[in-house]
């Protein structure tokens, strides 16, 4: 039943004189912003108005039930309109259709059920309330105002601690008991205070209900927590972002021995792998190889096999760490296959694998750069990136006529000469003219044969006449 379908009393019978009067001047504010245009902003004066009301209702307990339903009343209306304006706002833009004022109208409607309590012939009046300022603390938080954010989850969590979490049986009252907890840990997190954030983590395991999406929720905010951690690049953060993240992964795992549904299979599959492969990079960062591999092959042998890009360069980055620069080659050209590996991943692992092999994987860098040339998105600018990364400093020395070899059948490739034709590539030329100058400048008294450096140039300066001439 809707709280606008439940009937009260007549109130000018019901109601002292300075309830209906105060009563009157809060439905007239709700009146005016259910007449305001989502055209216009809205004015600051609705939450002030709002807001003296509330002040001066409050002055006024105890009140009748007749007076509280009527309080319900006016709240729900002024949500819903809340509601109504800030959907019409998300339609017509893609900003954020939340403001300050809009979260200080939502947070007076929240204060009104709050002040009016139990209604008599509301069911579950506790968990109303507890819901509106849990959403309107979602609000506060997207606004960056982590304190009001928090009080609203506070109050929340007041009103739903009184009732028997063994005794709740509506899928809604659950899910807010979880995102309770889940809110005021990102609240927590946000302003630094980390152990309180674990904290409440931790706390919502007690209130998963065995509901698949609900282990999905937290395994995610775990997830979050732990790239965030990692992300920092702190030798001491390593740990402690792969405790959370071995805490998703449990998580997943959980949930997927009480699934009912085959999208919640999927659905908890998907964040199992993409937690594993962060299990993995932390574990990169520790230089612990094997244990990289170990998550590379449950992640390829499990149910359908992950073939996320992610997995060759972890997998590769781990063999050429246990010094098995064999097994390193062969992820590195099975990439070649992957149709959908972006751009910055493949040459990172081109890089990575030719930074720890030297001049003996030119030829692997090579075979595995041309290779993708026809099967993934290539830049002039990534071109530049191998080349330079082949000549690598530009001192002679052992290696330098391999390298000089490899970097002409790249730049002659008519591909990469592709790749540096039309006017908006005039910049990489020039850039890629001066690698190939400065690199022969630097070999010139290792006698490198001279007819090496000329089939480079004259690549360069076909571009150029090609351009020109078209």
């Amino acid at each position: 039943m809707r709280i606008s379908e439940i009937s009260s009393p007549d109130l000018r019978q019901s109601l002292n004189e300075p309830q209906s009067h105060v009563l009157s001047l809060i439905e007239s504010s709700v009146k005016e912003l259910e007449r305001h245009s989502p055209e216009s902003p809205l004015p600051g004066t609705l939450s002030t108005d709002l807001r003296l009301g509330l002040t001066q209702l409050s002055s006024l307990v105890p009140f009748s039930n007749s007076v509280k339903l009527h309080i319900w009343k006016l709240s729900y209306r002024l949500w819903n309109t809340c509601v109504d304006l800030a959907n019409i706002a998300g339609v017509r833009s893609s900003a954020t259709k939340f403001c300050e004022e809009h979260a200080k109208l939502r947070q007076v409607s929240s204060d009104l059920l709050f002040l009016a309590a139990d209604v008599v012939g509301v069911p579950s009046a506790a968990f109303k309330s507890a819901s509106f300022f849990y959403k309107t603390g979602l609000i506060w938080h997207d606004l960056g105002k982590f304190d009001f954010a928090n009080t609203c989850f506070e109050k929340a969590t007041d009103l739903t601690s009184r009732v028997d979490i063994g005794a709740i049986t509506d899928n809604e009252e659950r899910k807010l008991l979880l995102g309770l907890k889940i809110a005021r840990s990102r609240s927590a997190w946000e302003v630094s205070d980390r152990n309180l954030a674990i904290t409440l983590l931790n706390r919502a395991k007690h209130v998963l209900f065995e509901c698949a999406d609900n282990y999905k929720a937290l395994a995610n905010q775990y997830l979050m927590f732990g790239k965030f951690v990692l992300s920092t690049n702190e030798v001491c953060s390593v740990n402690e972002g792969l405790k959370l993240l071995n805490e998703a992964l449990d998580l997943c795992e959980k949930g997927m021995r009480i699934v009912k549904r085959q999208d919640e299979t999927l659905a908890l599959q998907a964040l199992r792998s993409k937690t594993l492969r962060f299990i993995a990079a932390s574990n990169l960062q520790r230089n612990e190889f094997e244990s990289v591999l170990k998550c590379v092959r449950v992640l390829r042998d499990g149910g359908g096999g992950d073939d996320h890009p992610s997995l060759s360069v972890l997998a590769m980055k781990a063999w050429l760490g246990l010094g098995k620069i064999g097994e390193a080659e062969k992820e590195l050209k099975g990439m070649v296959v992957n149709k959908g590996i972006p751009e910055s991943v493949w040459v990172s692992a081109v890089e990575s694998y030719f930074q720890a092999v030297g001049v003996a994987g030119a030829e692997t860098a090579k075979g595995v750069f041309l290779g993708l040339l026809g099967r993934c998105h290539v830049s002039a600018g990534v071109a530049i990136r191998v080349v330079r990364r082949v000549v690598g400093d530009g001192l002679c020395g052992e290696g330098s006529r391999v390298r000089a070899k490899v970097v002409a059948e790249v730049v002659s490739d008519e591909r990469v000469l592709a790749l540096f034709a039309g006017e908006e590539a005039v910049k990489e030329r020039t850039t890629m003219h001066a690698v190939l100058w400065n690199w022969y400048t630097h070999n010139f008294s290792c006698r490198i044969p001279f007819c090496t450096y000329m089939v480079c140039m004259s690549v360069i300066a076909m571009a150029v006449i090609t351009v020109t001439d078209g």
